[in-house]
């Protein structure tokens, strides 16, 4: 099963950056803009979990989430993956402060790791995909209208792990599935 390890986004976090992007967002066939139901800031990607390694994760995602605290965070800014120039993803950029979501993004992979699982998705960069584009492309008008956004401040209180089931979902999209969710910080 493919699975991922996430921060979710508070509902009022969902709705700011979505009324920021309704005026701005265009359709088009090279454009593919992700739904506010969907947005979360991935950690860590599981291209395939087996059920023989789901307790040893969850286990193993627990105790990565205990030994880190709540995390303030905030969505600001944008940019592309790979480059500007040659863009296949638009995302929004996450304000954190010190190394916190850095240190749970990396004990959530090694609790993938441990486990057996392969862990993808090369070096963490916290971001939030916002769309995916069909071929790539130069996108610095798109980054002109997106960097300015600069969203209300929450607290991240726990981490999920997260089933992704693609093509089940609305139009053809993955559909997302909550699998169990681990607190941040000591019981």
């Amino acid at each position: 099963m493919r699975m991922f390890i996430a921060l979710l986004l508070p509902e009022a976090v969902k709705q700011d950056l979505a009324e920021f992007l309704e005026p701005r967002q265009e359709a088009g066939p090279n454009l593919r803009w992700t739904v506010p139901e969907q947005w979360h800031l991935t950690l860590a990607f599981l291209p395939e979990v087996t059920d023989r390694h789901t307790d040893e994760l969850f286990e193993r995602c627990e105790r990565a989430a205990s030994r880190r605290r709540p995390l303030d965070l905030r969505l600001s800014g944008a940019g592309a993956f790979p480059h500007v120039g040659q863009a296949k993803v638009l995302w929004a950029g996450v304000e954190h402060a010190g190394e916190e979501l850095m240190r749970l993004a990396g004990g959530v992979r090694a609790a993938g790791a441990k486990s057996g699982i392969e862990v993808g998705g090369g070096r963490f960069h916290p971001h939030l995909t916002l769309a995916r584009l069909a071929a790539p492309a130069d996108v610095t008008r798109w980054l002109r209208v997106l960097d300015p956004y600069a969203g209300p401040s929450w607290q991240a209180h726990e981490v999920a792990l997260i089933a992704s089931h693609l093509g089940q979902g609305r139009n053809g999209r993955a559909r997302h599935e909550v699998r169990h969710t681990f607190p941040l910080g000591p019981a």
